[in-house]
């Protein structure tokens, strides 16, 4: 059992009197522009599982996560609300379409409404805003345009495929129904590998309306209409801000320094990206308190694997060693 109305408090959305396509819409918007797709526990050392109710724990408590995380609470939310929830094995992927199929370095949903079975997608690292029908075509959702089509690979399968200014090329996914507990395995590797671009570089994203924010380990970007923002976060308390008030994450439980007022509520800092309003998370998520030195740690690492102005980056799963004289070059880590 997952708390439905503690969920929905933190989307700013009324329980749907009945589970239909407006009020999905509505959720999805809801999910994708207050709960971040994020990695912060993983550069702590201190990865979560992905069952349903702890991942509903996390977006409680003011965290994200990332595909596994997101997708598996929304997934228990939206069964809670009485929808046809299906969880699928998918990848994300090239341009050319992968012979083997989906690696299972995703999970997808799809939800049965009227006859007609649509993707659902809140954990696709700064991806879609609404859902998508299983239908081929292309889709424009604010700045972005997105198109899905049969998978040449999978049968039955389909192929979602990003924005060129996406963090990622295209995701696929298998229509047989999977359980969570499935990707366990892979959850695993991408949390706790030292080889995972999850472990190594602090990724988080958050979408809105109009575009995207994204920050990769000091580099923060705003993606939308008028193009790309980008600058460097040169500070500890700069960064601090940034992942409060950019992206609504609850610090309380680490190292934000105590000086900058434990318990206290920031509304936005005067170099917001452009576009975004600050929201007020329910739970109260620009608190900082301080806590454990590591997340100063976290920071000087996040400084040292800097990364320079360019395109966002693509898939590479397996990134080539460091050598022992020289740090590890800015690696293009999974995106789920």
């Amino acid at each position: 059992m997952i708390d439905v109305d503690g969920y929905l408090a933190v989307l700013g959305v009324a329980r749907p009197a009945a589970p239909t396509a407006e009020a999905l819409r509505a959720l999805h918007r809801a999910q994708v522009e207050r709960v971040p797709y994020e990695t912060l526990d993983n550069q702590l050392g201190r990865p979560t599982g992905i069952g349903a109710a702890e991942s509903v724990a996390r977006i409680l408590r003011g965290r994200g996560g990332y595909c596994f995380h997101l997708n598996g609470a929304f997934a228990a939310l939206l069964t809670a609300l009485g929808y046809d929830v299906t969880l699928h094995r998918a990848g994300v992927q090239d341009e050319v379409e992968d012979p083997g199929g989906p690696g299972g370095d995703h999970l997808a949903l799809t939800v049965g409404l009227d006859g007609e079975r649509w993707l659902v997608d809140t954990g696709l690292a700064g991806g879609m805003y609404e859902p998508l029908p299983l239908r081929e075509g292309t889709y424009t959702q604010g700045p972005f345009t997105y198109a899905m089509a049969t998978s040449v690979v999978v049968p039955g399968g389909w192929r979602f495929t990003h924005d060129p200014r996406g963090a990622f090329t295209a995701m696929v996914f298998a229509p047989e129904p999977v359980e969570l507990s499935s990707f366990a395995a892979e959850h695993h590797r991408l949390s706790s590998s030292p080889e995972s671009g999850f472990v190594r570089v602090l990724q988080v994203q958050l979408r809105d309306a109009k575009g995207v924010d994204m920050l990769r380990g000091c580099v923060l970007r705003r993606i939308d209409a008028e193009g790309t923002d980008e600058r460097t976060v040169d500070s500890a308390d700069d960064w601090y801000d940034v992942l409060a008030d950019v992206f609504h994450l609850n610090l309380t439980d680490v190292d934000a320094p105590a000086a900058r007022g434990a318990g206290r509520t920031r509304r936005g800092p005067p170099s917001a990206p452009r576009g975004r309003q600050a929201v007020r998370h329910p739970a109260g998520l620009m608190r900082r308190t301080a806590a454990a030195s590591r997340m100063s740690t976290t920071f000087r690492l996040m400084a040292s694997l800097m990364v320079a102005a360019g395109p966002s980056p693509q898939l590479n799963p397996t990134p080539p060693p460091p050598s022992d004289d020289t740090l590890p070059p800015p690696e293009q880590p999974e995106m789920l």
